[in-house]
């Protein structure tokens, strides 16, 4: 039976963050990971760092200053992908289906900006209709639900009342507001998705991926949110294995405001 130790990662600038990647790569050793707010194009992907750690095989999706997506692997993949939503060319997903029979999708979801009104913001509004792009691409798909399927990446909701630091005061700010939350639970139904931290780390319990930069001492206040996210395909629910959300990476020098996830998939 074929495993894959599979991380998701925000890296907020690849390029800046090189190293930080390259040492993940080196003590986690994940056979495969997906990168998020690369933050350069392709051309200027930083691919031969990770080449010489022994992922050779990347799939690529990236612009200049904003955005894009990669996945970075030991294992070769069968073919690669890139969709785009919303009618915009803007580098937020990227796929690979691996010659092991994983097909993998990779997204940053659009942030949605400060104001959760989409009659005045149009990132809030942009943010909401690739939310329902995502729901209909995959109920497109639906039939396909009981192959080995996976989604992961910074899907910037948290929608669970204990996937923020306070459900009662951020119900109002982007990343928890109920349509949000609405419209990534239809993405998650679309397809019957598992989503693999809440299998692991009950729903009582809070659990956060992303700590602001503007907290002055992050680790004391602890005011985070869970917007990255690993979900399966239900065929993969009970072959998912030792999922961890990397907290201590938000304490490493110069870090992302976010941390990697984890997990492990038997096919």
């Amino acid at each position: 039976m074929a495993k894959i130790k599979l991380a998701t990662w925000n890296i907020n600038s690849v390029r800046l963050r090189a190293e930080l990647v390259g040492n993940f790569l080196k003590t986690h050793a994940p056979d495969v990971l997906c990168l998020q707010e690369t933050k350069v194009p392709d051309m200027l992907f930083p691919g031969d760092v990770f080449k010489s750690l022994g992922y050779v095989h990347q799939a690529i999706n990236g612009q200049k200053g904003y955005h894009g997506v990669a996945i970075l692997s030991r294992l070769p993949f069968r073919k690669t992908h890139a969709m785009a939503f919303c009618g915009k060319d803007d580098t937020r997903h990227v796929s690979a289906v691996f010659e092991a029979g994983l097909e993998l999708h990779n997204f940053y979801v659009p942030a949605g900006g400060d104001t959760p009104d989409p009659k005045v913001n149009p990132k809030f509004a942009h943010k909401l209709d690739f939310l329902r792009e995502m729901e209909e691409c995959f109920s497109k798909q639906r039939r396909r639900r009981n192959q080995p399927v996976a989604l992961v990446g910074d899907l910037n909701v948290a929608p669970l009342e204990n996937d923020v630091w306070s459900h009662k005061q951020l119900l109002n700010v982007v990343s928890h507001t109920p349509i949000e939350v609405e419209l990534l639970n239809a993405a998650l139904k679309a397809f019957d998705w598992h989503d693999v931290t809440r299998g692991f780390i009950p729903k009582e319990e809070k659990i956060y991926s992303w700590w602001s930069y503007r907290a002055a001492d992050w680790e004391a206040s602890n005011r985070g949110r869970r917007l990255d996210h690993i979900w399966v395909s239900n065929v993969l629910k009970d072959s998912v294995s030792n999922h961890q959300i990397l907290r201590e990476a938000r304490g490493w020098l110069r870090p992302s405001d976010h941390v990697p996830v984890l997990t492990t998939i038997a096919l």
